[in-house]
């Protein structure tokens, strides 16, 4: 077996202090129940570069017995908020000294670019930082006067056991913003990382392990989609947590609605940044950018469609398209890169496919559309623009996850929005204009769960969620906290 992942990385050296041969169930490192590996391939070099175990189904159902033990008997759902607290903010202190290392195997996994991916680490500790906070200052419970005299107890008490399915393409930073709150809620979890990315779930079982977790709250099983079936349809879960794919997400919701189990999706997204007449082009340009490529375009909130008036439509793309001639693609491993590989074969297949029916739909190819012409080895793929699409493209209407950006022209402010509108996803956008009463009008004209004015943010603060086929629910802020309660409410006596 290989051991290389394109770059310094060695990954038998840099783990070797670390268990990842057995799977964190029920408080210990128990053996796998099969003999079923996980093959992680490099997407710089195309080889194996580490095999580590799969979780079956029998291993699932020992991890849902131990969460259920841990909620139905342990003590977790019954301290005070105050007291988890304390763990969920130890845990974030521990994976802050595992940084450098979750850094590494995220590019290593996924060839993220390292200088990416080393300042996105840091939301998945600040996660556990804001929750910890929140669950520290929170009571859980309210007493209300009744509008008929006498009074009634709110209480916010934890859902239950929770099942945590996260994807590929951030895998610590997603599983982050479930595991965190629902901790502070007081829930047990069986999370299942995807399997192409199960290190960062062995990583957090050690955190979870170092700060003396209770028996049973986090159990981690890295599998695939199989075994992610099985454990949706347990029915000692309570509740589905899923950040993924719009299929998959339809699926958990149908499982899920037979037994009226709780659920929050958040899916893809086909992002709108609307840029005005009166935009600042360069501002607008620098953020769309960025965010558009530098996982590769594997990220759901990215801007990769780009609405601009059929009057500056021209100027837009010659400036957009001078921005991405300048993007640095190749090693991920190298301080100067700016975009690395695609995360592996079948999203370069799909990728391409993609491209492949832009052109044949009559959209007009301005840059890229093909692998880099050094690159012979590697899942890499050119920054691509197409400009000149309309509503019924393809590349317009799918979520790509890819480094393929569409230029939409609009007539006016009113086609502006019907063009933003028209797509059935609604996770994120922008507004791009010197006007900000102007901004703010628009963006909330936008179905879609978040916009940004004159830029592109994300904040642990702010619930982070989508419309339509975007999602049920929102991660993240309080509301990411509320998504793993209960309300029960208690008519006192007199």
């Amino acid at each position: 077996m290989s051991t290389s992942t394109g770059g310094a990385f060695d990954p038998q050296q840099a783990l070797s202090q670390h268990v990842l041969k057995d799977f964190y169930i029920g408080g210990d490192w128990v053996k796998p129940q099969s003999d079923q590996k996980l093959d992680l391939i490099s997407p710089v070099t195309e080889e194996c570069f580490l095999s580590l175990p799969e979780a079956s189904t029998a291993d699932v159902d020992r991890a849902v017995q131990a969460a259920r033990q841990a909620f139905d008997h342990g003590p977790w759902p019954r301290m005070t908020p105050q007291e988890r607290s304390k763990f969920v903010l130890a845990i974030g202190e521990e994976m802050k000294k595992r940084a450098p290392l979750l850094t590494d195997v995220w590019t290593a996994q996924v060839g993220a670019p390292k200088s990416f991916a080393g300042y996105i680490i840091n939301f998945a500790p600040q996660l556990f930082e804001f929750y910890g906070k929140l669950g520290a200052s929170a009571e859980f419970a309210e007493t209300r006067d009744m509008m008929n005299g006498g009074k009634a107890l709110v209480i916010r008490e934890p859902v239950g056991v929770v099942a945590i399915i996260t994807p590929w393409n951030a895998p610590m930073v997603l599983m982050s913003y479930g595991v965190a709150a629902a901790l502070t809620a007081g829930c047990t979890i069986v999370a299942k990382p995807a399997p192409e990315t199960p290190i960062e779930g062995q990583l957090l079982a050690e955190c979870a392990e170092a700060v003396g977790l209770p028996r049973g709250v986090l159990n981690i099983v890295p599998a695939g989609r199989e075994v992610g079936d099985y454990l949706i349809n347990r029915p000692e879960i309570d509740k589905v947590s899923f950040t993924g794919s719009v299929a998959g997400g339809k699926r958990i919701a149908e499982v899920c609605a037979k037994r009226l189990a709780r659920y929050t999706l958040e899916l893809g997204g086909k992002s709108p940044a609307l840029i005005m007449d009166d935009a600042d082009l360069a501002n607008a340009i620098g953020t769309i950018v960025p965010f558009a490529m530098p996982m590769t375009g594997q990220i759901c909130f990215s801007l990769t469609r780009v609405l601009v008036s059929k009057k500056r439509h021209d100027e837009v793309v010659d400036a957009y398209s001078e921005a991405v001639k300048k993007i640095a693609v190749g090693d991920p491993w190298k301080a100067d890169t700016q975009m690395g590989p695609l995360s592996m074969k079948r999203q370069l297949d799909r990728v391409m496919g993609y491209i492949e029916k832009g052109r044949k739909e009559g959209a007009t190819l301005v840059t890229g559309g093909g692998r880099p012409k050094d690159m012979n080895h590697g899942y890499f793929v050119e920054p691509t623009i197409f400009s000149n699409v309309d509503t019924d493209m393809t590349i317009a209407k799918e979520e790509i996850f890819g480094p393929v950006v569409s230029v939409m022209p609009y007539d006016n402010e009113e086609d502006a929005i019907r063009i933003a509108n028209s797509s059935t996803y609604g996770l994120s956008g922008a507004v791009f204009t010197n006007d900000p009463d102007k901004g703010l009008a628009l963006a909330r004209r936008i179905r879609t769960g978040n916009v940004s004015i004159n830029g592109l943010k994300l904040d642990n603060a702010v619930p982070f969620g989508g419309y339509k086929e975007s999602g049920v629910g929102r991660v993240g802020g309080p509301e990411g906290l509320e998504a793993y309660q209960e309300i029960k409410s208690v008519y006192l006596p007199g």
